[in-house]
C-alpha cells in the first residue's frame, strides 16, 4: 500500500536528519533547496551545516506555515504514531487512507526522516506544533499511567456514567488538559474517570499524592484516540475543497480589466502633476498626513482607501520618494518622468510587478498600530506576509479555466485550507484586500484572472506583461469633442500634447472608457495663468475637437479672460492697481480681505501690507482673478515648478531572494564536493569538523542533548590550540554546552563561541 522515497529504497539506515540527508541524491537534494529556499541562502558550508539548519527552529516554522491541511495533518498524525511509525500506522490514524504522497512530500521537505525502523519526525516540528498534536495529550506511560490496549479501554469505557461523559466530551477533541472547576471538582463522574485512571491528575508538585480541587487533569492520548474512533481528527481533509466555478467570459474579463488599467494610468499621471508642483510633506514619524491622503483623494475623486493603495504602489514602482531634503517631502521621482514617456503597456508592466512583490499592506492605512493610526506610505504598512497571500490567492485564481471566476466565500475556503496556520481573522480582511487591489490593477476583469494577469502569476518578463496588455488597452485618439454643456468627451485615453491641454484647461469629471473633462472658470484661469491667451485656447480646442466650439464654452473663456488681470498686483511690499476704480471700492470694503492692510494711494493704486504671492493667493480666493506684473509692467507666467526627490528612502522590503533550479544544482554540487574532500583529509570513518555557523553548532548540541547520543566538537582553548572531544551534551544553557566528555562522569562545560566545528558521533 504504502511508497518510501528513493533513500529509504537504497536502503539506508539513517540514524539522524543528517545521516538522512547525506544519503540522498544531489536531485533529491536540489528539490529541498527548492522547496525550502531559506536553506540556501546564504549558502552552507556542507551537508552537515544544511541538515543543521533544516532542524532549527525558525527555518522548521516557516516550513511548516506553508503546509496545506492536508500534510499539516500527516505530520500531526506522525507525532501522535511517535518515532519509528510506518506509513500504514500514520494512515490508520486518518480514516486508513494511502497518506504515502503526504509523507514523501514532508520527507522531500526533510519534516521527517527514514532510519531502519520506520518514520521520525524532526525534534524541532514538536516544538513548533506544541505539546498536544491534533489535540491529543501525551500517552498514558509518558504521564506514569497505566498501559492499557485499545479494548481494555473500550470495556472500561462501556460502563461510564453520564457525569462522567460530560467531563470527557469537554477533553476528548482537545485541549487534552481541563482545570478542574469548584463544582466539578465533587462530582461523581470526575472521581469514576480518576479512580480508573481514565483521567490523570497533573500538579505543579509531584511530591503532593492523592486528588484535590486545585489540580488539573489530562485525558491520556490512548483514551482520546479510542473515544475518538481511532481518528486524530475530527474531519479527515486530505483533498482540498473545490472552488466555486463562475463563467464570466474571457472577452468580458479583459474588457473590464483593460477598463480599469486605462482608469489606473490615467490617475498615476494625475497624482503625478498634483504632486510635481505641490508635493506632500513628510511626516515626523514618516507617511503621509491624513489631510494629505483626504485632498489627494478629493482631486482624484477616489475613495480613501484606493487613495492610499495608488500612493503606495506608485512608491513600490519607484514613481514617488521621500526626497530626504532638510523639509523632506513625497516628491515624484525622476523615474516618473520616463515612465510617463513610455509605452502604456509597460507601464502597466512596472506597477503590477511593484504590486506583486511589495511587502506593504494599503488596506492598513486607516487602522489602529496600538495608539496611533496607520498612515500611508509610513513604516507601519510595512507588513510582509501579504506578499504571500497575494501569491497564493492569485495561484487559485489560475487554477480557474480562462474566462471564469469565483466568489470570495469559495477563495477564502481554498485559502484555509491550503494555509490552515495562518491568522483567520486577519485572513478574511487580507483576501478581500487582495481582490479589490488586484481588480484596480487591472490583474484581475469581474472576478476573473485576466490574460495579463496570468501572464504575472506565471512569472512573466516586462515585455510578455506590456505585449499582452497592450492588446487589451484601446489605442490612444488625437481628439476630444467638445460639447454646448462645457464638457469635452475623450473617446479614448489621450496621450501627448492633447492630454496636457486637456489637464490645463479642464477638470475630470468622470472616468472609463469615455473621459468626461468639464470646462470651469477655475480651468480656464489656470490657462491663462500659464501664459496663454484666450484665442490661442480657443484655436487649440478647435484644432482638438471633431466638433467645433460651442458659443457657452467660448462665452466662458473670453469672459474669464476680460476679467483676467483687471487686478495686478507689485511689490511694494505689493501694490494693486486698475483701471476700474469700482473694484477697488469693493476691495476696500470686503471684510474678508481686511487682514491684507489694504490702503488706497491713488484713484486706480492699493498697496497692501502683505507680500505679493500672498496677496496674490488672498484675492483669488475671494473669488477676483488678479494677475502679477513686474517692475516693468509686463505680466508674469506663473508656470509652477516641478520638484523630483533626488533621493529614495522607502519603507519597501526587499525583493525575496531567488533560489532557482540552476543555483540549487551548484550549491548541491559544492556541498558534496566540500563534504568528500574533507573525508579525504580526514581519512575513511572519521568526522568531519568544517568550521560551522553558529546557529548550526547550537542545533546540532541541542540535538544531540535532546537525543542523548554524543557529538565530535573541535574546540579552541584560550592558547589557540584546537582539540577534538567526543562530548555527550546535557544541556545548552548561557552561550555554554554542558555534559560530559566521552567516559568520563565529570561534567564539563564548553564556551559555543570556542567551538570551531561538529559532526555526529
Amino acid at each position: 500500500m504504502s511508497t518510501t522515497p528513493a533513500a529509504a529504497l537504497r536502503g539506508s539506515a539513517a540514524r539522524s536528519l543528517a545521516d538522512d540527508i547525506r544519503g540522498r541524491t544531489d536531485a533529491e537534494l536540489t528539490e529541498l533547496l527548492l522547496r525550502r529556499p531559506d536553506l540556501a541562502r546564504p549558502a552552507p558550508s556542507d551537508l552537515t551545516s544544511l541538515a543543521a539548519r533544516a532542524g532549527t527552529r525558525a527555518s522548521v516554522q516557516r516550513c511548516i506555515e506553508s503546509l496545506d491541511r492536508a500534510h499539516l495533518q500527516v505530520l500531526e498524525a506522525v507525532l501522535v504514531t511517535g518515532d519509528g511509525s510506518t506509513t500504514d500506522d500514520v494512515g490508520a490514524l486518518l480514516d486508513d487512507t494511502d497518506v504515502s504522497p503526504q509523507v514523501d512530500r514532508l520527507w522531500a521537505l526533510a519534516l521527517v526522516w527514514r532510519a531502519s525502523d520506520g518514520w521520525y519526525a524532526v525534534r524541532t516540528v514538536s516544538e513548533v506544533l506544541g505539546p498536544h498534536p491534533a489535540g491529543l495529550g501525551p500517552s498514558a506511560a509518558e504521564v506514569r499511567g497505566p498501559v492499557r490496549s485499545p479494548e481494555q479501554i473500550s470495556a472500561l469505557l462501556a460502563g461510564v456514567p453520564d457525569s462522567a461523559t460530560a467531563v470527557l466530551d469537554r477533553l476528548v477533541w482537545g485541549p487534552p488538559v481541563g482545570v478542574v472547576s469548584q463544582e466539578l471538582g465533587g462530582s461523581d463522574g470526575l472521581r469514576w474517570l480518576l479512580a480508573r485512571e481514565l483521567l490523570m491528575p497533573v500538579r505543579s508538585d509531584p511530591s503532593r499524592r492523592g486528588f484535590d480541587l486545585e489540580s488539573r487533569v489530562l485525558l491520556p492520548r490512548e483514551v482520546a484516540l479510542v473515544l475518538r474512533g481511532g481518528r486524530a481528527h475530527r474531519a479527515v481533509e486530505l483533498q482540498r475543497p473545490e472552488l466555486l466555478d463562475l463563467e464570466i467570459g474571457t472577452s468580458a474579463v479583459d474588457g473590464a480589466a483593460g477598463v480599469e488599467v486605462s482608469d489606473l494610468l490615467a490617475l498615476v499621471e494625475e497624482v503625478t502633476e498634483l504632486w510635481g508642483p505641490a508635493p506632500p510633506r513628510v511626516m515626523r514619524a514618516g507617511g503621509l498626513a491624513v489631510r494629505d491622503l483626504r485632498r489627494l483623494a478629493d482631486s482624484l475623486d477616489v475613495p480613501g482607501p484606493r487613495a492610499a493603495w495608488l500612493a503606495e504602489v506608485m512608491l513600490g514602482a519607484g514613481l514617488v520618494a521621500d526626497d530626504g531634503d532638510v523639509v523632506p517631502v513625497w516628491a515624484p521621482t525622476p523615474s516618473a518622468d520616463d515612465w510617463l514617456l513610455d509605452e502604456p503597456g509597460r507601464r502597466w508592466a512596472r506597477l503590477a510587478t511593484a504590486w506583486l512583490v511589495s511587502t506593504r499592506a494599503p488596506h492598513l492605512v486607516g487602522s489602529r498600530m496600538g495608539s496611533n493610526p496607520v498612515s500611508a506610505l509610513g513604516p507601519d504598512v510595512h507588513w510582509p506576509p501579504i506578499r504571500a497571500m497575494r501569491a497564493d490567492v492569485l495561484a487559485i485564481l489560475a487554477e480557474l479555466p480562462e474566462g471564469h471566476a469565483t466568489t470570495e466565500e469559495s477563495l477564502l475556503a481554498r485559502l484555509r485550507w491550503r494555509r490552515p496556520l495562518r491568522n483567520p481573522a486577519r485572513l478574511a480582511a487580507a483576501v478581500a484586500a487582495v481582490l479589490r487591489e488586484a481588480s484596480w490593477l487591472g490583474v484581475t476583469g469581474r472576478g476573473g484572472l485576466s490574460g495579463p494577469g496570468r501572464e504575472l502569476v506565471a512569472g512573466g518578463g516586462a515585455d510578455q506583461l506590456a505585449g499582452q496588455m497592450a492588446e487589451l488597452l484601446p489605442s490612444p485618439v488625437d481628439h476630444v469633442l467638445v460639447q454646448a454643456d462645457l464638457t469635452a468627451v475623450a473617446p479614448g485615453p489621450l496621450a501627448g500634447e492633447l492630454a496636457q491641454l486637456m489637464r490645463l484647461t479642464a477638470d475630470v469629471e468622470s472616468r472609463g472608457g469615455a473621459t468626461v473633462h468639464r470646462f470651469t472658470p477655475a480651468s480656464v484661469r489656470r490657462a491663462l495663468d500659464a501664459g496663454w491667451t484666450a484665442d490661442e485656447l480657443l484655436d487649440a480646442l478647435r484644432r482638438s475637437s471633431r466638433t467645433s466650439v460651442p458659443q457657452p464654452l467660448e462665452y466662458l473663456v473670453r469672459d474669464v479672460a476680460r476679467r483676467h488681470g483687471q487686478v495686478r498686483i507689485g511689490g511694494a511690499t505689493a501694490y494693486l492697481r486698475s483701471d476700474d476704480e469700482a473694484v477697488l471700492e469693493t476691495m476696500l470694503a470686503e471684510r474678508g480681505l481686511a487682514s491684507l492692510g489694504l490702503r488706497r494711494i491713488a484713484p486706480t493704486v492699493l498697496v497692501s501690507t502683505a507680500d505679493p504671492e500672498s496677496l496674490l493667493e488672498s484675492l483669488r480666493a475671494a473669488g477676483l482673478s488678479p494677475v502679477q506684473e513686474r517692475a516693468d509692467g509686463s505680466v508674469v507666467v506663473t508656470v509652477a515648478a516641478r520638484r523630483r526627490a533626488t533621493s529614495r528612502r522607502t519603507a519597501s522590503g526587499p525583493l525575496p531572494s531567488t533560489v532557482d533550479t540552476t543555483y540549487a544544482g551548484s550549491l548541491v554540487r559544492g556541498l558534496r564536493s566540500a563534504e568528500e574532500s574533507a573525508r579525504a583529509r580526514l581519512g575513511v570513518g572519521q568526522p568531519v569538523l568544517e568550521p560551522t555557523e553558529p546557529v548550526v553548532t547550537l542545533a546540532a548540541l541541542r540535538d544531540a542533548a535532546a537525543e542523548r547520543v554524543g557529538v565530535w566538537i573541535g574546540y579552541a582553548d584560550m592558547a589557540g590550540r584546537t582539540d577534538r572531544y567526543l562530548f555527550y551534551p546535557a544541556r545548552v544553557e548561557g552561550g555554554r554546552a554542558w555534559g560530559r566528555v566521552a567516559d568520563s562522569g565529570v561534567e564539563r562545560g564548553f564556551s559555543v563561541h570556542r567551538i570551531t566545528g561538529v559532526a555526529p558521533a
